[in-house]
């Protein structure tokens, strides 16, 4: 058994999961604050000592006709930190819709309130669904 730990990046939160490759099950995780996409290093550090990953997923926010923007190139930057940092591989998986499906789901739970309440709850459904999207995509 090995695990996934996937991350959906943002500017403020990054949303977390983790993924069994044994069972293909995944988990959302409490979202790292971050400040200008940069997270809190010991909180990061401390996710990565816990759950002793064999993979990074991270995924990779394009624009609806598969172009890259902005973000494209700070989620980049953010992966190859995370290769450089803790020299394990990273794969970048499509994001397109991730945050949509992630709201949705919430939404469902509990109304407007619940979307309000808590950013980082998306984040992490957004990362649930980017392991998710790894599994199908290698199976």
């Amino acid at each position: 058994m090995s695990t996934i730990l996937a991350f959906d990046f943002g500017m403020n939160h990054i949303g977390v999961a983790t993924g069994n490759t044994t069972t293909k099950t995944c988990s959302p995780q409490k979202s790292l604050n971050a400040r200008d996409g940069i997270p809190d290093a010991q909180a990061l550090d401390r996710l990565v000592r816990d759950w002793i990953p064999s993979l990074f997923v991270v995924g990779l926010p394009l624009n609806m006709d598969g172009s890259e923007q902005e973000m494209t190139f700070k989620a980049r930057k953010f992966g190859n930190r995370l290769k450089e940092k803790y020299k394990k591989e990273v794969v970048f998986i499509d994001e397109r819709l991730t945050s949509a499906s992630a709201k949705e789901e919430i939404f469902a739970r509990g109304g407007f309130r619940a979307l309000a309440k808590d950013k980082g709850a998306i984040d992490s459904l957004s990362a649930v669904t980017i392991i998710e999207q790894y599994f199908s995509e290698h199976a």
